[in-house]
């Protein structure tokens, strides 16, 4: 037995050995879950705005026990393919680099830093953290992942760029998160290029555990004009996933691909399909050997929207070329502007110097790139010239902080007077917490001279606010020579100082302040700017042009606005006022909704799929807000489209009737401060509430206020048949405006499935109420559901952008009619009838000159214009609701140009709509990508 045992042994591992070692495989099977695939999105005509497409990602398998050397190696190598070959690796770890190379958190609140920390620390629940954790810094966290024993990836940061580092550690934490896991596979780059897979395939002997494989990704047709409804998907989070019911979770885990915003977020359990599995077979070494199915995954459902995209894309370049109209109407040949000294918000003006400086503060140019090698002649004289003012800039601050009888905050220039604010409201307060808000006390006679009065330099503010405790000593510890707690005051000034001088030494934000001043002495010229848009690759090279600019044969100011016009520089991009827009259109019969614009969009598909966190920071700081929808989160007072609101609450209270007229003079007297008509220092005249809202006129509707605001008691002397005693209550009259207000279904949210604002119905004032003023705040969605219920006299619809949920073979899952919310059965045929004909007229009379072409084809619109004032300094918020056909409401929309300066520019957006809704007018000569040619006087409100 003895021999036969060791004959056996012998021919196993010696004769047979070498086969049995290369062919030998360890019975480890391992179940993996598949994601079905994603279901499309398409508009109510079938148009295809939501898909997935197959492509090639570079993943990762976490299957063997890796050393922190050998997998910083591996990421390392498949980071230099990836980029070699021009693509990108993943990009969407909650920290990136800003523009002074700094690490920085991308979430935009609190909450959401805190909830990206629990992540990192292996919390479930923010309250979890400590306080140390929850204070950490962008940078200090980049060093924990970097450096901590236990969790950390052992990146040496000394001998890596930051950039590098950054990419490396966003790798490895996606790679931590399915770690526990094993045999569920991280994305390290997606969408990759045939040469990419092909260098990662040739070196697969030598990258253990990564592969090529091909993925569902999601994408988005005509990304900008549908962005911020339909929104994008990405990997869940563990907020998400615990906000999920039980049984909701048993469809999900942590890995799988969701909705994030928008439709695609609210509607994820439909689109999202059914999970199949697969059981993997793997080796001695930990690599998969084999896959066999085990349950076939299952396509999610298809969304068919009441949308039509066509539409909603027309739109959305008509408000894009009307903004563009109203910025070139304004833009001037100044570099400076001091609104301030305007009566009124239709006389602010844009200076061109606002429009160079925009270049800088809302980033279409790399501050940072100006002093690179590469950096163009432009770039580089621009690089001088700021290096030099910003040596002078903080030279001259220290100076003044360092000296305790310099000018009062008041007596210094404007410009000085904006690096102290920037210094004490943002690097001391907002910033870091030094300065604490908690702890000053506003009614300080010293707080007083510095914020109100202006009477004390900063120097005495600081030093007064060591004394009375409202610095944290705590955050200086790095500047005080000794324990913050037992420093002197003049230590803890000097450490104010030496931290404040660091601060905004390399503070972009700060250099941004440099910069707009630079920009309006002229000592950064238009003319460098402007070549830097060319070097920066912001406009395409034209060497022409570019010439032209460089040797002063073409003028800043002229390219400028050629530029606009031509829309290579949009609004959008400029981020100034007017940069924003929002378009709502309903079918009146069904409520609908045809169309919900919100300009400027943005690319969604750079956030779906793995988020590239770099363009999602640039999105959350661009000044014109473009993941803000403006649509349905945007909220101004209406204005005079308020105003057939209140014609039907004086119609149906008996407070007038059709044949009442009151008397405008241009003044109302009787309430003070007297309030004017808009066409003040002229009058309407007798008017009735038909001809009141054709004229838009002030007065009369202030005096509708005003009789819903007065209580009449004891004898009628004068024998008018009313009682001669009468009591003024304000809050009786916004109480009856607030009744009527709530039956149109303005006081609650229009019923549209993705966020909305809350509405404001206003409380305070009825005499201004009754014009839209007041606090009244509502947001172009609930605007166009008010007046849809006008169109329709009366009939108040849940608004929905949903039609059906169809499933893969044809059957509809779901069908979405919009819900009947109110009636207002109490109006007379004849109230509607007076409404109407105000609104037929403000198009035929009023607003003739703009609606002429729609007018002369027989088409009938009825509307009603409106200006939302803002504030002095502002210009005012241009507004236009309306519906057509007059008799016969086929469509009702609702519009906004926020600081648009004057209802009729929203009125033009209005008739371009309409003449592409009815083919008035060839789409071709409507949408030409240039431009809006605006009117050059406006009339009415």
């Amino acid at each position: 037995m003895a021999a036969i045992l060791v004959q056996r042994l012998f021919y196993l591992q010696i004769v047979r050995g070498e086969d049995y070692a290369e062919d030998y495989e360890l019975q480890i099977q391992k179940s993996k879950e598949i994601e079905g695939t994603r279901g499309n999105i398409y508009d109510r005509n079938g148009n295809l705005l939501a898909y997935n497409e197959l492509a090639y990602s570079v993943t990762f398998e976490y299957s063997g026990d890796y050393k922190n050397k050998e997998l910083n190696q591996i990421v390392s190598t498949v980071i230099q393919m990836v980029e070699k070959n021009g693509d990108s690796v993943i990009n969407d770890f909650g920290i990136v680099l800003d523009n002074n190379d700094n690490y920085t958190y991308i979430a935009e609140s609190d909450t959401e830093r805190l909830r990206f920390l629990a992540d990192v620390f292996g919390y479930r629940t923010i309250d979890k953290l400590t306080e140390e954790q929850r204070n950490i810094s962008a940078e200090g966290l980049i060093d924990y992942l970097c450096t901590d024993e236990t969790y950390g990836y052992g990146i040496n940061q000394k001998k890596m760029s930051r950039a590098e580092v950054l990419k490396l550690v966003n790798i490895r934490y996606a790679i931590s998160l399915n770690s526990y896991q094993q045999w569920l596979s991280t994305t390290l780059a997606e969408d990759v290029s045939d040469e990419t897979v092909a260098d990662i395939m040739e070196h697969a002997d030598t990258l253990p555990g990564v592969n090529i494989e091909e993925i569902s990704m999601r994408r988005y047709t005509d990304s900008y004009c549908f962005a911020n409804m339909i929104g994008y998907t990405g990997q869940i989070s563990q907020e998400e996933y615990d906000a999920l019911s039980k049984k909701e979770q048993e469809n999900y885990s942590l890995t799988d691909t969701v909705g994030k915003s928008g439709l695609e977020q609210v509607m994820d359990s439909y689109l999202k399909g059914k999970k199949g599995s697969e059981t993997l077979y793997v080796n001695n070494v930990g690599r998969v050997i084999d896959r066999e199915k085990t349950k076939e995954e299952k396509a999610g459902n298809d969304l068919y929207l009441t949308i039509d995209a066509d539409l909603q894309k027309a739109a959305y370049h008509i408000i894009e070329q009307e903004l563009a109209g109203i910025l070139l109407s304004k833009i001037q040949n100044t570099l400076d502007f001091d609104r301030t000294k305007v009566d009124d918000g239709s006389d602010v003006i844009i200076p061109i110097g606002d429009v160079y400086n925009a270049f800088i503060d809302n980033e279409m140019l790399d501050m940072t790139h100006f002093q690179e090698e590469d950096a163009g002649a432009a770039e580089k004289e621009i690089a001088s010239a700021f290096a030099e003012r910003k040596e002078q800039v903080l030279k001259e601050l220290t100076d003044i902080l360092s000296d305790p009888d310099a000018s009062a905050y008041k007596d210094a220039g404007k410009e000085q007077q904006a690096y102290q604010s920037y210094i004490v409201n943002t690097v001391l307060n907002q910033n870091s917490g030094i300065l604490m808000s908690d702890a000053i006390d506003t009614g300080d006679e010293t707080y007083q001279a510095w914020r109100e009065k202006e009477t004390i330099n900063i120097y005495t503010y600081l030093n007064y606010a060591i004394s009375q405790n409202w610095i944290n000593t705590s955050l200086l510890k790095d500047y005080v020579p000794s324990e913050g707690e037992y420093s002197s005051s003049g230590e803890i000034y000097q450490a104010i100082l030496a931290y404040v001088l660091d601060q905004i030494g390399n503070d972009t934000e700060f250099d941004k302040l440099v910069y707009q001043y630079m920009i309006k002495a002229g000592s950064v010229t238009g003319r460098q700017l402007c070549m830097a848009l060319y070097e920066q690759g912001v406009l395409s090279m034209d060497e022409g042009l570019y010439n032209a600019l460089n040797s002063g044969e073409m003028e800043a100011y002229d390219f400028v606005r050629a530029r606009i016009q031509a829309l290579e520089l949009t609004p959008g991009q400029l981020g100034l006022e007017p940069c924003t827009g929002s378009f709502v259109m309903t079918d009146p019969d069904s409520g609908e909704v045809l169309a919900c614009v919100s300009y400027p969009g943005y690319d969604n598909n750079r956030l779906a799929n793995t988020m590239d966190s770099n363009y999602f920071s640039k999105l959350a700081k661009d000044n014109a807000s473009p993941m803000y929808n403006t649509a349905t989160q945007e909220r101004t007072a209406p204005g005079s489209t308020y105003k057939p609101l209140v014609s039907i609450a004086g119609l149906t209270e008996g407070l007038i009737d059709t044949g009442t007229y009151f008397n405008c003079t241009g003044e109302y007297d009787k309430v003070e401060p007297p309030p004017r008509c808009w066409i003040y220092p002229n009058a309407h005249g007798s008017l009735a509430v038909e001809g009141a809202i054709q004229n838009s006129c002030n007065c009369f509707f202030y005096e509708v206020g005003y009789q819903m605001s007065i209580e009449r008691s004891g004898p009628d002397e004068d024998g008018d048949g009313k009682a001669d005693n009468v009591t003024f209550s304000s809050d009786r009259g916004t109480d009856t405006l607030a009744k009527y207000a709530k039956a149109f279904g303005l006081g609650e949210t229009s019923g549209l499935e993705i966020p909305e604002s809350d509405p404001q119905i206003s409380d305070e004032t009825s005499v201004l109420s009754a014009i839209g003023q007041g606090n009244n705040n509502y947001t172009t969605s609930q605007l166009a559901r008010y007046i849809t219920a006008v169109a329709n006299e009366g009939t108040v619809y849940n608004l929905s952008l949903l039609d059906k949920v169809v499933s893969v073979d044809g059957k509809t899952v779901k069908d979405f009619t919009p819900e009947v919310k109110n009636s207002l059965t109490d109006v007379s045929a004849s109230s509607w009838t007076a409404v109407h004909n105000g609104m037929r007229n403000v198009i035929k009379v009023a607003q003739a000159q703009v609606f002429a072409k729609l007018n002369a084809s027989g088409v009938e619109v009825s509307g009603k214009t409106g200006t939302a004032q803002q504030s002095k300094t502002h210009p005012d918020h241009a507004l236009f609701v309306g519906f057509a056909q007059s008799s016969d409401p086929e469509v009702a929309f609702a519009i906004r140009i926020a600081n648009g300066y004057s209802s009729t520019y929203a009125a033009e957006v209005g008739n371009d709509v309409m003449e592409y809704y009815y083919q008035i007018t060839p789409e071709e000569e409507l949408i030409t990508g240039t431009a809006s040619e605006i009117a050059v006087s406006t009339t009415g409100d």
